[in-house]
């Protein structure tokens, strides 16, 4: 028998990566230079978790996705135009700072008391996905910490591929060091599944799924809880741009083996 699950997917917004980004010192601690004009995407981590998520629950059914999303509500509406065509789900949202110079564990406790307030959730049938990382935040400690304060305690980061076996039980794919992968199995839910790429690729546009879901996304925002999410109480000694540096010289007929060599005595300095 088939298993319907309730799979509740954490992604939250972030600058279009082709945008410059450049750090200042606010008002209220570190920002974005033009922050509120930047272009917004879904965190691309969190966006391979929603369509696997989307896939599972298609391969199973009976079974729901949610999409919890802590972001400027003006912001994640101009978003989800685009990612309401992907692949159905039903949004819950909160109106709050998506900078990433808030504090995970701040972050964390604000989506867990979300999900939380869920109608009809059943902790039995819960699998929480999300980014291994963030584009953002990329601190990695987010979605688990998440996964704590709901009581869950099979977690695995990195994931590459889940696949559910006849008796409940699913099989999980995980990067290790050196470019390995590990294979556990896991009894069944509830668990904490924070994603690296997947195997599957973006989803076409479809204004069918469009249309449905923008139907509930819309009173999602309207009804999102304003909350508080910043850096207050923490320091930043300095916000900066990495430092470029770059060494160039024009040298002619050197051998393939040369320039190799030469590329690993730079990388040993």
């Amino acid at each position: 028998m088939s298993q319907a699950y309730q799979i509740v997917v954490c992604g939250s917004i972030v600058p279009d990566p082709l945008q410059t980004l450049e750090p200042i010192t606010g008002p209220v601690g570190p920002a974005l230079k033009n922050e509120a004009m930047l272009p917004s995407v879904l965190d691309p981590w969190a966006g391979h978790a929603l369509f696997e998520a989307a896939n599972l629950a298609k391969n199973h059914p009976g079974s729901k996705v949610y999409l919890v999303s802590l972001a400027p509500k003006a912001k994640l509406q101009q978003v989800m135009m685009t990612l309401a065509q992907k692949v159905p789900f039903e949004l819950v949202a909160l109106d709050g700072s998506a900078s990433g110079f808030t504090d995970s564990a701040e972050t964390a406790a604000l989506l867990a008391d979300a999900i939380s307030a869920i109608p009809g959730l059943d902790k039995n049938r819960l699998l929480l996905f999300g980014g291994w990382e963030s584009a953002s935040r990329c601190s990695g400690s987010t979605l688990a910490m998440v996964g704590e304060k709901l009581g869950i305690t099979d977690q695995f980061q990195g994931v590459d591929e889940i696949a559910v076996q006849p008796d409940g039980s699913f099989q999980v794919l995980e990067r290790i060091e050196g470019g390995r992968h590990q294979t556990s199995v896991c009894a069944g839910a509830p668990a904490v599944l924070g994603w690296a790429t997947g195997n599957l690729p973006e989803p076409k546009n479809n204004p069918q799924v469009g249309m449905m879901n923008m139907r509930a996304v819309m009173p999602a925002l309207q009804k999102a809880k304003p909350v508080k999410a910043g850096a207050e109480g923490l320091a930043f000694a300095k916000v900066a741009l990495p430092n470029q540096v770059r060494e160039t010289r024009i040298v002619k007929d050197a051998t393939p083996d040369a320039i190799a060599q030469e590329i690993i005595e730079w990388i040993k300095k």
